[in-house]
């Protein structure tokens, strides 16, 4: 049985866009400004099914802002919503390594949620891993093969509970293609695309280039889609990459405008089969009526799926804002009353499963194992993602 108190104590390692919403000093101008991780983690404590809540970044300086702007985007709009937390490093400090004294005043069966710059995904995970924490990790869990095979073994050593954030597994749409593509046979063909404006190369710039590339970024999205619908069922035989360019360098940074991976699938047919999808990632679109264009098209061997996940035929214009397609199924930042009503967006829902299997393990009610199943985006059926994701970088 597990010595973590019950509820779990939750570290967010990370103060970017997605667990705070704040950038370089202000609420980010995408459709996240009041963050997703740290909202849904101050939710879960008021429902009671999180105990104390810290937060861990590199750059203590930058906490008081973080913590004025969470008061102002959460706790002043959403009723009894306490927005306090424990913070590392020190408000006068600067380390890289604050998260290895944070996750040392958490104990066996707690939990981390990493939203960290993808180079540093493997580092944190494995301290907190060995620490006997169960991890959460934004998508992609770790940028290669060999380091996602480590990562598993040291979680089933430490008996904890591994897994990615990639929440479209959430988007009622996504699951319900998953399951109808499942009876539709072996895959022929599948085009995605999945891209971001070009003004969020400023809110990136730190790493875009460096630590990561848009196609570990958003091409994780459905790379990890196709994994999970073709489980058991195919593997990826051939990976290779293209890339466009000139946008970002003409902004001074060094990096991929966007990325197109083609990767040749083997259906496990008898006789076996081949089928090629074709993935395509980029962060240089113009402004539009949506952040983030998704959507993808799949053809099975009896049947063909369309999903756009941007338009669901909702659309908000107001003199402020201008004309938008809006998403609430992904979070609902709205109150209802005065409250925080999006419990049942697949954005907060993806860290409520979590929160729910850990302490379903910490309980001894479930084995990490268990969640092998595909319930979870678990480190153990993950593993094709960061084979795709590392060769289509070695291609390119």
């Amino acid at each position: 049985m597990s010595t973590s108190p019950s509820p779990p104590a939750v570290l967010m390692i990370g103060t970017g866009e997605y667990t705070t919403g704040y950038v370089h000093g202000l609420a980010s101008d995408s459709d996240k400004s009041a963050g997703v991780v740290a909202l849904s983690m101050f939710d879960f404590r008021s429902r009671g099914k999180v105990g104390r809540v810290g937060m861990c970044g590199v750059n203590g300086k930058k906490f008081p802002g973080i913590r004025e702007h969470m008061k102002r985007q959460i706790g002043d709009v959403y009723q009894g919503l306490d927005t306090a937390c424990e913070t590392w490093p020190a408000d006068d400090a600067v380390d890289p390594k604050a998260y290895v004294s944070a996750s040392a005043t958490y104990g066996r069966g707690d939990v981390a949620i990493v939203f960290t710059p993808d180079d540093t995904h493997f580092d944190i995970a494995m301290e907190c891993v060995k620490k006997g924490m169960h991890v959460m990790v934004t998508k992609p869990i770790v940028k290669t093969l060999e380091d996602h095979k480590a990562l598993a073994a040291a979680a089933k050593a430490n008996n904890v509970l591994v897994c990615v954030e990639v929440h479209k597994r959430l988007d009622p749409f996504y699951a319900d293609a998953r399951d109808r593509a499942i009876p539709l046979g072996p895959l022929q063909y599948m085009a995605s695309y999945m891209s971001q404006p070009k003004h969020q190369l400023e809110t990136f710039k730190a790493w875009a280039g460096k630590s990561s590339d848009i196609s570990y970024y958003l091409n994780s999205h459905h790379v990890d889609f196709s994994e999970w619908v073709f489980h058991g069922r195919a593997r990826p035989v051939r990976v290779t990459a293209a890339a466009s360019t000139g946008v970002a360098a003409a902004r001074g940074i060094d990096t991929e405008d966007s990325i197109t991976l083609t990767v040749v699938w083997e259906n496990f047919t008898s006789p076996r089969t081949l089928g090629t999808a074709v993935y395509t990632a980029s962060w240089v679109a113009p402004k539009s009526d949506v952040h983030s264009q998704q959507r993808f098209f799949m053809m099975l061997g009896s049947g063909e799926i369309n999903v756009d996940q941007a338009h669901r035929g909702y659309s908000v214009a107001t003199d402020a804002g201008g004309y938008a397609s809006s998403n609430p199924l992904f979070m609902k930042y709205t109150p209802t009353n005065g409250k925080f009503a999006g419990q049942a967006s697949y954005g907060v829902r993806s860290f409520e499963n979590f929160i729910d299997a850990c302490n379903s393990i910490n309980k001894g009610d479930k084995a990490p194992g268990d969640y092998d199943d595909g319930s979870l985006a678990s480190v153990n059926t993950t593993v094709q993602g960061t084979a795709i994701l590392e060769a289509g970088g070695r291609s390119l």
